[in-house]
């Protein structure tokens, strides 16, 4: 960091580059964001929320897979204890995630904690466990990739669902391929060596295994844990 002036101002500088380093890192985020916002912004349309509470509920939980989750429950006429219990048991994989970041964020940066966990999703943790394997990650780094994420998700809300009634199946224009392409391309980002592709390889297999016997996402979770405890086995 650069040494700060009587006036602050190579301070702010320096807080300004870092948090535009993560808004750079945080960009693809964003691209594959807005996509996948604007189908759910669609979708809670036709479950009956106006165009403000879809908005707000992306604002306010930032959590795609749990918040798909949630309308589904609503559809299928739960009411909003059982979406609540049903997006809470999908996003129990952020506790672990939190642990394995919270020890790269050095404890000078710990009042930004509270944004980096509301911030944190599958793809910023991809992210920025990219960033800490490589010994750059800050907590600042790590608050612009949150920051640009949650504007890819929050403004594909928006659109989707103010223009809800001129998209009847934002499918059609391959929404539904926008967040597993944006996977493939992190894990790709992730793969250094024969050992992360072995895990990556065991991970899918297991998850497509356990899907064909267990119901709703568990397959992916089964498939998540083996390839984890293979990595760290082949480490060992």
């Amino acid at each position: 960091m650069l040494p700060p002036t009587s006036d602050g101002r190579s301070t702010d500088r320096a807080v300004f580059v870092r948090l535009l380093r993560g808004v750079r890192l945080g960009t693809p985020i964003l691209l594959g964001y807005v996509p996948v916002g604007l189908a759910f912004g669609v979708l809670a349309r036709k479950a009956g929320f106006s165009a403000a509470q879809a908005v707000i509920c992306s604002a306010t939980a930032l959590a795609g897979a749990g918040q798909f989750i949630a309308l589904s429950s609503l559809a299928a006429g739960g009411d909003a204890l059982a979406a609540l219990a049903a997006t809470t048991i999908v996003n129990l994989r952020y506790v672990l995630f939190s642990a394995a970041l919270a020890p790269s964020i050095d404890a000078s940066q710990s009042p930004l904690r509270p944004l980096l966990a509301f911030t944190l999703t599958d793809e910023t943790f991809a992210v920025n466990t990219a960033d800490a394997r490589g010994g750059t990650l800050d907590a600042l780094s790590a608050a612009g990739v949150g920051a640009v994420a949650w504007l890819g998700w929050v403004s594909g809300t928006a659109v989707g669902a103010t223009a809800a009634g001129s998209i009847a199946d934002p499918s059609r224009f391959g929404s539904n391929f926008a967040m597993p392409a944006m996977f493939t391309a992190l894990l790709v980002g992730q793969i250094e060596s024969r050992r992360h592709a072995e895990a990556a390889v065991a991970a899918a297999g297991i998850a497509l295994a356990a899907a064909a016997v267990l119901p709703g996402t568990w397959g992916i979770i089964v498939g998540a844990v083996v390839g984890a405890a293979y990595a760290a086995w082949r480490s060992a």
